[in-house]
């Protein structure tokens, strides 16, 4: 972690951990109290099919507001419609989070075969001026600040990526920003015995 903390410093880039998350949109089954012989009835919006996968990633920079950002693709169960993020869905939420944020960035990720695919490794040579991307190591989500965040937010009633809205696209073509309290960001960070901090270099 300390080779990617001096190559942030150097490059005054925050470091992104990026991290993705399911949840299906079946309604979930239980069991209540009612009159004999009368079934309750219990109306849910929806015909309770297919997923909503969310791909989120917080950030962070010395002296500045930490930021969580997050893309979502539904899927619906239709032929031929796409179940999960492609190398090219990964590439544009670099480029979203990097012109919202305006400054380099430091990516790190998990192992997931697509974040190893080429053409991906191909889009941060030909970006390297403002793009390192760095994998965590294999079997250690606790080193993932971002691994928590989702379901944190979630349950906080701040992320609105588990409750879709029928209305939005299903797709979204640029990183969504969440008003998560900064408190919770950085909570998730100390959870992982992480410290990001500025570094002074002395010659």
């Amino acid at each position: 972690m300390a080779g990617r903390k001096a190559t942030a410093a150097d490059l005054g880039a925050y470091i992104c951990f990026e991290d993705e998350a399911g949840q299906g949109l079946r309604p979930p089954k239980g069991r209540t109290w009612a009159p004999r012989g009368a079934r309750p009835v219990v109306t849910v919006r929806g015909k309770g099919s297919g997923r909503v996968n969310i791909a989120g990633v917080v950030c962070y920079r010395p002296g500045h507001r930490p930021h969580l950002m997050y893309k979502l693709l539904i899927y619906h169960g239709r032929k031929d419609e796409p179940k999960s993020f492609t190398w090219s869905d990964y590439r544009d939420l670099i480029v979203a989070v990097h012109q919202q944020l305006g400054t380099p960035l430091v990516w790190c990720w998990d192992n997931l075969s697509v974040h190893l695919a080429a053409e991906l490794a191909r889009f941060t040579e030909a970006n390297a001026d403002w793009l390192r991307i760095y994998r965590l190591p294999a079997y250690a989500p606790e080193l993932n600040p971002a691994e928590g965040m989702v379901a944190d937010a979630a349950h906080h009633g701040q992320l609105r990526a588990h409750r879709p809205d029928r209305t939005r696209p299903d797709r979204q073509t640029q990183a969504q920003e969440d008003p998560v309290p900064a408190q919770l960001i950085n909570g998730c960070l100390a959870q992982t015995g992480l410290i990001i901090e500025e570094t002074t270099v002395t010659t």
